[in-house]
């Protein structure tokens, strides 16, 4: 009797997995695409406040580069190891703050694109 019961039940085929599989690799790559576009954001900010500082002048820019980078290497070990942790504060600062902006849009795209409706076509940006 219990043999019929066990033969009933049909065995997990990739049919029944593949939805699911799909599901997640789409979100490990969002969630990829969004680390990274986030990183490069956080790491780009900087270069746009120098340039800002700096009157949108190139030649300004690098003048005010090389001054930091004389002032950083004629510095003592501990004034380089207290700037060196201000600046990995405030790169973290940074990248969480743009993270925290995007979060909302990025989430909710997700939750746009994982909804199945048979009969809609998935929007494309």
């Amino acid at each position: 009797m219990v043999s019929h019961l066990a033969d009933r039940t049909p065995p997990a085929n990739l049919k029944a997995i593949l939805p699911f599989l799909q599901g997640t690799c789409f979100v490990l790559i969002e969630t990829a695409r969004f680390a990274a576009t986030s990183l490069l954001i956080a790491l780009g900010l900087p270069l746009a406040l120098f340039l800002f500082v700096a009157g949108w002048d190139l030649h300004a820019l690098f003048t005010q580069l090389g001054n930091l980078s004389d002032r950083y290497l004629e510095a003592d070990a501990l004034r380089r190891s207290l700037f060196s942790s201000d600046l990995q504060i405030g790169f973290l600062v940074a990248g969480g703050a743009v993270t925290l902006f995007r979060m909302p849009r990025f989430l909710q795209r997700l939750i746009d694109e994982l909804e199945t409706h048979p009969d809609k076509e998935p929007p494309r940006d």
